[in-house]
């Protein structure tokens, strides 16, 4: 977990404890952590969903590019 993760996801948490003060002004100390833990957690989650880090969306391509060249061969096709 690189440092531009945890600025993410604390922004995250940041914004999900602000967001409920604006619903409700007299929230508890138990919603509010409950809300920073569920914004932590919900920008990684979004993350996943939206196409993960950099470095596996870095490896996803790599090996797309191996399957891609291959299939080329198959075909009759120069990948050079």
């Amino acid at each position: 977990m690189g440092i531009l993760d945890f600025v993410e996801e604390a922004a995250g948490a940041f914004a999900a404890d602000k967001a409920l003060e604006a619903a409700d002004p007299n929230a508890g100390l138990l919603a509010k952590g409950a809300a920073a833990f569920a914004g932590f957690e919900g920008v990684s989650k979004l993350k996943e969903v939206l196409g993960g880090s950099g470095d596996e969306q870095a490896n996803a391509d790599q090996s797309d590019t191996g399957e891609t060249a291959a299939a080329n061969d198959d075909q009759g096709n120069d990948s050079a």
